[in-house]
């Protein structure tokens, strides 16, 4: 478990409630917040949760519904002791759960199903949003997540290991080149080939491949398993490509970096995501060849690309 991300990881909030037992329906409503939120229970009506600007917000609403439907509550903050931080810290470990769904995912990974990895996804969602002190465990099951998903969706499997950053004496093999890729192309390959085109190959030539294995040797490949350029770790092709050329210093590329992985393989929500992958969609579908949605989804990073590159960093 990791230390607590607050300025001070000492300080705590416990909310102290009492709710009328004939009003069943607020004690619901007020149990299941309290799960939402992933507080501990000290005992009943007494709620432990670690403090930032998030988790008081959240429980101060949540002793204003309480007083509402006519019981009483308390937000208190207090400081805890060396004997005291440790049994706090305890009630947040989320280290039993993300080892059951690990040995789930490591099942689902000898015969993937793209039902199972959504429900083992929906599983980690849960988990995560309780989550208050993320971790090693966490990191490990998001990596096993994405490679389950990626292979039941029929995306490379990751490799591991670091990613090599060519010299800029390299760049010249990797121009005027044959770059090939897996057909009926979606975000990560549709974002790898404008990178390609725009910021590595200006002349790249592009073979859309209907089975990876049949790649010819002379092409590069990339978004596929034993591609050149490919998923490693928790990286996706794009991010892979990106770091490889030493485009990944680049604050657009690196937004436009960050909704490509949750779109491909999930993670850190972007907010613009699902305004982008509306558009990628639809253009994917009006298209009538994999040329017409690579030339036509580069519009699409261009724009993004222009408009990051206005725009203040965050």
């Amino acid at each position: 478990m990791t230390t607590n991300p607050n300025p001070n990881p000492n300080d705590w909030l416990i909310l102290v409630s009492t709710l009328p037992a004939r009003n069943t329906a607020a004690r619901m409503r007020l149990w299941r917040a309290i799960k939402n939120l992933g507080c501990a229970t000290l005992r009943d009506g007494v709620y432990l949760l670690p403090l930032n600007a998030r988790t008081d917000d959240a429980l101060r609403a949540l002793a204003s519904e309480v007083r509402t439907a006519g019981g009483s509550a308390e937000v208190l903050r207090i400081v805890a002791d060396g004997a005291q931080q440790t049994a706090f810290l305890a009630l947040f470990d989320r280290g039993a759960d993300y080892g059951r769904l690990l040995a789930g995912i490591r099942a689902a990974l000898n015969n993937p199903d793209p039902k199972a990895a959504h429900t083992l996804r929906r599983e980690f969602n849960a988990i995560a949003a309780t989550d208050h002190f993320p971790g090693d465990a966490r990191r490990q099951v998001e990596v096993a997540l994405a490679e389950l998903t990626a292979i039941a969706s029929g995306e490379p499997r990751p490799g591991h290991g670091a990613i090599s950053r060519l010299a800029s004496a390299d760049s010249a093999n990797y121009r005027g080149r044959t770059w090939a890729t897996r057909q009926n192309l979606w975000v990560d390959r549709m974002a790898c080939g404008w990178l390609i085109r725009r910021f590595i190959d200006k002349k790249a030539k592009f073979l859309w491949l209907d089975n990876p294995k049949k790649c010819p040797k002379s092409a590069l490949g990339f978004d596929f398993d034993s591609a050149t350029f490919t998923h490693v770790d928790n990286k996706v092709s794009f991010e892979v490509l990106a770091i490889s050329f030493g485009l990944d210093s680049n604050p657009a590329l690196a937004r436009i970096a960050a909704i490509v992985h949750y779109l491909d393989v999930g993670g850190a929500p972007v907010a613009e995501a699902a305004g982008i992958e509306a558009v990628l969609a639809g253009l994917r579908t009006a298209a009538p060849n994999d040329d017409k949605r690579l030339a036509e989804a580069a519009r699409v990073f261009d724009s993004l690309y222009n408009n990051y590159t206005q725009e203040p960093t965050p």
